[in-house]
Order: structure tokens, then C-alpha cells, then sequence
């Protein structure tokens, strides 16, 4: 079956993304806007993905729990979870490979936790920005050890991406999936990297802001509109 997806999505709990991105307003906005599955991925936290979860079962949208993890090249991968356990116990290992730095509210913005009334529940004290110490060749079979799949981010991007730090995809990152986002030229990514013609192309908003969030781009071919049936499709190509 045909279904509209948006993989990448921030919530007020990323420093970077605004106080009006709560689980409750996002997940409204996605279901308004047409989606069938959307994904919450919050930089090196599933903190928020609980109450995201709970606002999608009350409107009959699909909340794949997961995160954008900082690599110790400082490349975003964004990380999906079949089930919220699964979620974390993968983001729980993650604060463990995490540097103890603070985050600052003043400099950096608010990590707020919610639950899925819009009540901020708590804040979240690391700075969840910073690198973990997990290297991207390591990626792809650690998430696919916690039951999930993972994708490079936003590889047409000028920085935090595989192709912006390391200049080249190779065999052994053992990827299935890529991003990109919506305004990337594809024609000219498969050309020069050749990889790409046998993976998942995914093109997601990875929006902070409400106002960021995108209508529908193209569907995904899935047997059903759960998590894992995602979880499956993005792990095969």
C-alpha cells in the first residue's frame, strides 16, 4: 500500500527546535497536512517519543519512535525504532557515549520533555547536540542490533553529512536508505555516487518549526502503516 511519510522531525526537546514544535502540535499538523507515518527525531534523544506515540494512536496516525544521532565525525544518521523499547534502550546507550557537557538554555535553547497534553514533564540537562562517541562506520549494524533501521541525513547538505565531512559513500557503511532534502537534484548525486542507485531515497523536512513542516513529496510502498512494516521496507532494497 501507498503511504505518505515524513522520516525526520524535531520536537521542543532538539535545543534547535522551537517551543511550539510539542508531540501534540506536530503530530496534529502532520495528520492536517496528509501524512500516514511520521517519524520523531529529536538530536541523541527518543525522550519525546512516548507522548508523540500516544497523541498518533488517538488520531489514527503511525509515530515511529527515533533519533538523529551525532556520529563522532559529526554526521547525522537518523535512527527508526519498531517499538518504544526498542527506541529506548538505543537512546539510553547513546547518553552512555555521550561528553558530559550542560546544555545552556540561554545560549543553546530549551530541552524540554512533554507529555502528550503539551505539559512540559521535565528538561533535559545534557546538551543533546554534541557528538556521540559512535562512529559512523558502526552505525548500520548497531541500530539493526536494537531491531531498527538508519539512514544518513540530508546528504545534498554543506555540513553534518556523509558527504559533506567524508566526501564519498562506501560499501561498508552498509546503508540501505538515504536523505535528502526536498529541493535536492538528484540526477546529479546518483551520477557521482553510484551507491545510491541501489538504496532508498527518502526526501524528509527535517523541520524545527511548524511553519517547516512539508505536504507530501512522494509515497512509500508498504505492506501495512506500522513500524515495522518501515522498519522491513528501509532494511531492504
Amino acid at each position: 500500500m501507498k503511504i505518505f511519510a515524513d522520516l525526520h522531525l524535531h520536537s521542543c526537546l532538539s535545543p534547535c527546535g522551537d517551543g511550539d514544535m510539542t508531540p501534540y502540535n506536530l503530530v496534529q499538523m502532520a495528520k492536517l497536512l496528509g501524512f500516514d507515518i511520521i517519524a520523531l527525531t529529536d538530536h541523541n534523544t527518543c525522550g519525546n517519543c512516548e507522548s508523540a506515540m500516544r497523541v498518533g494512536e488517538s488520531i489514527g496516525l503511525t509515530v515511529v519512535p527515533g533519533m538523529e544521532l551525532c556520529t563522532a565525525e559529526e554526521i547525522h544518521c537518523v535512527c527508526l525504532f519498531p517499538d518504544l523499547k526498542s527506541a529506548t534502550a538505543f537512546s539510553d546507550y547513546v547518553h552512555e557515549k555521550m561528553p558530559d557537557v550542560q546544555n545552556q538554555p540561554e545560549i543553546f535553547g530549551e530541552q524540554c520533555k512533554m507529555d502528550e497534553g503539551d505539559g512540559i514533564v521535565g528538561y533535559e540537562p545534557l546538551l543533546l547536540t554534541t557528538a556521540a562517541d559512535i562512529s559512523i562506520d558502526d552505525v548500520a549494524p548497531l541500530v539493526k542490533s536494537y531491531g531498527g533501521a538508519c539512514f544518513p541525513a540530508h546528504l545534498d547538505r554543506a555540513s553534518y553529512s556523509v558527504l559533506s565531512v567524508l566526501g564519498f559513500l562506501y560499501p561498508e557503511l552498509n546503508f540501505t536508505a538515504a536523505e535528502f532534502t526536498p529541493k535536492a537534484y538528484l540526477p546529479q548525486y546518483l551520477e557521482k555516487h553510484p551507491l545510491l542507485q541501489n538504496m532508498h531515497l527518502l526526501r524528509n523536512s527535517d523541520a524545527h518549526y511548524l511553519e517547516n513542516m512539508i505536504e507530501p513529496i512522494e509515497a512509500l510502498e508498504l505492506k501495512d502503516s506500522t513500524p515495522q512494516a518501515l522498519i522491513d521496507f528501509l532494511n531492504n532494497t
